[in-house]
């Protein structure tokens, strides 16, 4: 397993080594000493071509998380909410797939989204706090300000998703996580 780090402070790429042999394959997606929050809550999710999902965060017990893609492949996309931060405003891009074995640590202040671009996908994630619905919020996939190029001509979105607020509203709402 290496960790690379990104200009984001704390966003960091994760390649981990896959073991094969006539059996299938093995892969160690997580480790505890190379992070500093404590991983306490998972799930996954399953997408179809063109899905995207977020931008995500919760305003009250952010979550830190780690985004790893058993099938598929997917563009994962964070937005720096972090006021102090250097890239506060910014915007971070990846490819994740279960070929490249590269997966994504978010620490806390982010909103995350990603684009399903497989057929298939599951995405698992490892977060740093429990999901608590009352704290959800998000900021809208195609906000004009953000200018993110998604992958997809055909974006599949949920209509909880398409509710979200720009990020220009956020900040004049919340200022940052």
């Amino acid at each position: 397993m290496k960790i690379q780090k990104t200009k984001f402070e704390g966003l960091k790429l994760i390649m981990s080594n896959i073991h094969k042999d006539l059996r299938g394959s093995l892969k160690e997606s997580y480790r505890k000493k190379f992070f500093k929050q404590n991983l306490v809550f998972d799930y996954y999710s399953t997408s179809k071509k063109n899905v995207i999902r977020g931008f995500h965060f919760q305003i009250k017990k952010p979550q830190a998380k780690l985004i790893s893609v058993l099938k598929g492949k997917i563009l994962d996309v964070c937005i720096d909410l972090r006021k102090n931060s250097k890239t506060y405003g910014k915007i971070f891009k990846v490819v994740l797939s279960e070929k490249n074995k590269k997966s994504l640590f978010i620490p806390e202040g982010f909103a995350h989204a990603f684009c399903a671009i497989g057929k298939h996908n599951l995405v698992l994630y490892k977060n740093s706090n429990y999901r608590n619905k009352s704290f959800e919020r998000g900021i809208v996939w195609n906000d004009s300000d953000l200018n993110i190029k998604w992958p997809t001509k055909k974006p599949v979105v949920s209509k909880k998703d398409k509710k979200n607020m720009t990020l220009n509203n956020f900040l004049k709402k919340y200022k940052n996580l």
